[in-house]
């Protein structure tokens, strides 16, 4: 390994001056991976994140003082929403995805919710096998709210009572 592959990352809530890093690494992961599955631009990649920064829904993590990864975590009072992840392409299948998921697993449980919650359209097959592989199951499938003839799968995971 690398020196640069020793260093550890740390994870930390966006501000308002990382709004453009976070459409930037949103864009850069669900259009290169999912434009060519889904024929169209997913809702992440053209969001505009500065509602979420405002409201502590964006987490930032960072290697070598560099943003590689986003995740989008809801807070709700039954549960927590994992809305989006994403991780620069030139830094995937590196482990950043599932320390995201890590990241929400300690949210749940620094906010005392009994469930993980997310959604993803069912074309996008590697994230429901990521999900899956980190204790995710279907809860059922939904038709797009605005993609007629798609459908959006549903997922959940109880919350441990201590994050993994």
């Amino acid at each position: 390994m690398t020196e640069e592959q020793l260093q550890p990352y740390r994870i930390r809530n966006a501000g308002p001056s990382d709004l453009a890093v976070v459409r930037q690494i949103s864009a850069d992961a669900y259009i290169s991976a999912y434009l060519p599955v889904l024929g169209y631009i997913p809702k992440p990649a053209e969001e505009d994140y500065g509602p979420r920064i405002a409201r502590k829904e964006v987490w930032l993590l960072e290697r070598s003082g560099r943003a590689v990864g986003v995740a989008v975590l809801e807070e709700h009072s039954h549960h927590l929403l994992v809305y989006s992840i994403a991780v620069n392409p030139t830094e995937q299948r590196q482990g950043y995805g599932r320390a995201l998921l890590a990241c929400a697993a300690q949210r749940a449980v620094a906010i005392g919710v009994p469930e993980i919650r997310l959604y993803t359209n069912t074309l996008m097959t590697r994230n429901i096998a990521l999900y899956q592989s980190h204790g995710y199951v279907a809860m059922g499938t939904r038709p797009h709210p605005t993609r007629a003839g798609e459908m959006l799968i549903d997922m959940a995971r109880p919350v441990a009572s201590r994050a993994l």
